[in-house]
């Protein structure tokens, strides 16, 4: 069990989480997945301000059923913000990684966003930041990533700022992973990165949904449970929203404290028209993250079950 969450940290976990201390995080960090998802065959053609304008209408109609909204510093966070998107009491995650990956396929590395830090995210209000990495524990760059993980984590540190880490798996040979491989990758990426300096994890789902039988699930999820020294909430992956509604169940009753998601609730947005864009955010998909929330926050195991909140002295302020 983690016990040395700063003051500041358990502020913004609050300000993510129910009182019970689950999380529902709409998710909307995308940024060139989005521009193909837009314009499949122009990704190019999605300009900047249509980029950000889809995702300012996603927050508009949604921020009110999450308990967080994640965003990005290129098109969203301060743009957000400003426009008054984001309810006064839905916390604020900000990415501080580049899109995509350098390095091989096999040997991916990872990079802050040239000219964002954390200090950054801090200074603009946010509650947390996210940091995304690409991560095999068995590729020649998993001590590189394991660094740069506790590097960052330390920089949170300094600024009193939770992190949020989002590691996506990948195979070794070009393959993609089998159901067996992921569970092994997926376990060991919570047992090797958690214990960096990490507050949230923000796993993937351990197995292959489509090629593993619904009864695997929860003793998988159980693993990651058992791996993270820290909460872990699972991202959608772009899942249909029934699957992704039975992977957050089972999830949750096998210790998981939330969700991280995007598309299983809002991708069918993409290829509408406005007037039906529109329509769809405010009944459909505000209907599922609406139900989603309410599941997290009956199911979840709270975050304060890994981080007791500490006894303040009169005199902190003068250490702080």
């Amino acid at each position: 069990m983690k016990t040395d969450l700063t003051i500041g940290k358990i502020r913004g976990l609050q300000q993510c989480s129910t009182p019970r201390g689950t999380f529902t995080c709409l998710a909307l960090d995308h940024r060139q997945n989005l521009r193909r998802s837009l314009k499949p065959q122009n990704p190019g053609s999605v300009s900047d301000s249509a980029l950000t304008d889809f995702k300012l209408e996603v927050t508009a109609a949604l921020a009110g059923e999450a308990t967080a909204v994640l965003l990005d510093p290129e098109y969203s966070a301060a743009q957000a913000v400003a426009a008054g998107v984001i309810p006064g009491n839905a916390g604020l995650v900000v990415a501080v990684e580049s899109t995509g990956y350098g390095g091989e396929p096999t040997a991916r590395q990872s990079q802050i966003l040239p000219g964002w830090s954390v200090e950054k995210a801090k200074r603009m209000g946010a509650s947390a930041i996210k940091l995304l990495v690409y991560y095999h524990p068995d590729s020649p760059t998993a001590a590189e990533i394991e660094v740069f993980t506790q590097q960052v984590a330390e920089d949170c540190q300094k600024h009193d700022l939770g992190i949020m880490l989002e590691p996506l798996s990948y195979s070794l040979d070009g393959d993609k992973l089998t159901t067996d491989e992921k569970r092994y990758v997926v376990v060991e990426t919570a047992r090797k990165l958690t214990p960096l300096g990490v507050d949230i994890l923000k796993a993937e789902f351990p197995l292959d949904t489509g090629n593993t039988a619904e009864a695997a699930w929860g003793a998988a999820c159980a693993e990651v449970s058992a791996a993270s020294q820290v909460p872990w909430i699972l991202l959608s992956a772009a899942v249909d929203f029934e699957t992704y509604l039975r992977q957050v169940t089972v999830a949750c009753n096998a210790g998981a404290s939330g969700i991280a998601v995007g598309r299983a609730v809002w991708k069918e947005a993409v290829s509408m028209t406005s007037t039906e864009r529109t329509d769809f955010l405010l009944t459909t998909a505000q209907a599922r993250l609406a139900r989603l929330t309410a599941l997290c926050s009956a199911l979840a195991k709270p975050w304060m079950d890994f981080y007791p909140i500490p006894q303040i002295e009169g005199s902190w302020y003068r250490e702080y």
